[in-house]
């Protein structure tokens, strides 16, 4: 059976990554979570004094760049790949509501969306492949096979980021978190470089009354058409 290349893009907290994981295992793919690699740059930024909560020095960071090295290691026992950044493991530290707060600005800066569209397209060149992010289908892999674009509501989006961050005892609030979403969702659809859109043969899946298991399902159907 020939491989596919799946892009799926979508804003924030609407679930891609669990959808890309799903897909990935069932299919027996590589999964890759581009957020994870914006996430890992951003936190190197905030270690660096690039980035804080009143200044961002992009020149200081595209300069630095050559020094950012990132790569996936697969977790067995947790049946993903962890991000790792200059060799260590930023997996849980990226997914705090402080990386999340400056993601977005980072990921605008064309110079860091060059290098890891570069590192992207070179990881799913043999296909066989579930990527996630904002611009697969549009920047990284336009000719995928099948494109999805996720959406919910911003609501329904904060409320399962918040019980997400809560469950990993983040001390956070709603209302925090719902200003990340609402910002994030501004800056990723209104940046200049590879805006957040739908691309035009894309699948939207709207799983703001979807549970896991009926996206998945429907999705799987979906991968079987084009196979």
């Amino acid at each position: 059976m020939k491989k596919i290349t799946i892009a799926i893009d979508g804003f924030s907290s609407t679930g891609k990554s669990t959808l890309a994981k799903q897909l990935a295992k069932h299919l027996g793919y590589v999964y890759v979570d581009t957020g994870a690699m914006y996430r890992a740059v951003t936190y190197y930024a905030m270690q660096k004094e690039y980035i804080d909560d009143n200044h961002f020095d992009i020149e200081a960071l595209i300069n630095d760049l050559s020094n950012v090295n990132l790569r996936f290691s697969f977790n067995a026992e947790l049946g993903f790949a962890e991000m790792y950044l200059n060799g260590n493991n930023v997996e849980k530290i990226i997914r705090t509501l402080e990386v999340s707060n400056k993601v977005s600005s980072v990921a605008a800066v064309s110079e860091v969306r060059t290098k890891l569209v570069e590192q992207q397209q070179e990881m799913g060149a043999d296909k066989g492949i579930v990527m996630d992010g904002r611009d697969i289908g549009t920047v990284v892999f336009p000719e995928a096979e099948l494109k999805l674009y996720m959406v919910a509501s911003a609501q329904t989006r904060a409320q399962r980021r918040y019980d997400e961050l809560v469950a990993k005892g983040d001390k956070v609030t709603f209302k925090d978190v719902l200003k990340n979403v609402e910002e994030r969702d501004h800056v990723d659809s209104n940046r200049k470089d590879s805006p957040l859109v739908k691309a035009s043969d894309a699948i939207e899946i709207d799983n703001s009354e979807l549970t896991i298991v009926e996206q998945f399902n429907k999705v799987v159907e979906l991968v079987t058409r084009v196979k």
